[in-house]
């Protein structure tokens, strides 16, 4: 498998690590560049995990103390008997303001767009700007509900060894051309460890990280979408799941005056096969909130 420079020089940047009590329960999350300096959050869509930013977040951190968490029910993170985007919402503004005085700026990949969409609309005049990155906010059919409802109430299937779990993941919806080595690398971040007394078959092996719980609280239908006292942007894949009719609602509803990048060829998961176009649309965004 080739990997190219920018991103083996990425991973070489291993970033720290920390945890802070929010509301009773541990969030984890990883940090690059200089303590003190403006923090910009990095957030994960649903079941995923802070390592989804591992290859985005150092290209980021000039000027910038870059956070990326693990939200309640998910990586590292504790877990709560009930999910909501506002308390994910507050453990954001939690750990940005753990970190610096100054303004957060959060970008927010799927549901984390939705959560920092909700940290915007309720928490704005604490922040200087949110992004959600192809965040699909639409009405919820009745059968997407039911989905929903199954996958919280599954059990989470364990596997006898790490490379038979990594080798199971998947990303919802599939998109052919993630670059491999991206892919690999989130996977095997995506796995832990289970004994026997907690492992739903009875026997010791590997499951998922995350609690199946959150998929009950995971959307954002549109009329939560408001205007807020903070910058905002959208950002959507090319075939991505925040189709052109659904970012010019979303942008609609926030005032109509927010920017609108495209990213080409890209899917629901720009992270995983933009990821360099995706860094630049970033960069250009700190640079502009934090220089006005």
């Amino acid at each position: 498998m080739s990997v190219p420079t920018w991103f083996r020089w990425a991973l070489e940047q291993r970033p720290e690590f920390h945890e802070i009590d929010v509301e009773g329960t541990p969030i984890t999350y990883r940090a690059w560049g200089a303590p003190g300096d403006p923090v910009a959050l990095l957030v994960h869509g649903g079941a995923a995990h802070s390592g989804w930013w591992d290859h985005v977040g150092p290209h980021l951190a000039v000027g910038h103390r870059i956070i990326a968490p693990d939200l309640s029910g998910h990586g590292d993170s504790g877990r709560r008997e009930e999910y909501t985007l506002q308390t994910w919402a507050r453990e954001l503004l939690a750990v940005a303001e753990s970190e610096s005085a100054d303004e957060p700026v959060i970008f927010g990949h799927s549901m984390g767009g939705f959560v920092a969409l909700t940290a915007a609309r309720e928490h704005g005049e604490r922040m200087l700007g949110a992004a959600a990155i192809d965040s699909p906010v639409r009405e919820v059919s009745a059968e997407a509900r039911a989905w929903h409802a199954d996958r919280a109430a599954s059990r989470m299937p364990v596997y006898p060894d790490a490379a038979t779990m990594v080798a199971r993941f998947r990303t919802l919806p599939e998109d052919g051309v993630s670059l491999p080595y991206v892919r690999d690398h989130i996977a095997r971040g995506s796995i832990r460890r289970v004994d026997a007394s907690e492992s739903a078959t009875g026997e010791a092996g590997w499951t998922w990280k995350f609690d199946p719980r959150v998929f009950l609280r995971s959307a954002m239908q549109p009329e939560d979408v408001a205007r807020c006292a903070c910058e905002v942007a959208l950002i959507r894949g090319e075939r991505g799941m925040s189709t052109s009719d659904i970012t010019e609602d979303i942008r609609s509803r926030l005032g109509g005056n927010v920017p609108v990048t495209v990213i080409p060829d890209s899917g629901h998961h720009i992270m995983l096969d933009q990821p360099t176009a995706l860094i630049a649309v970033l960069q250009t965004l700190l640079g502009q909130w934090r220089n006005r």
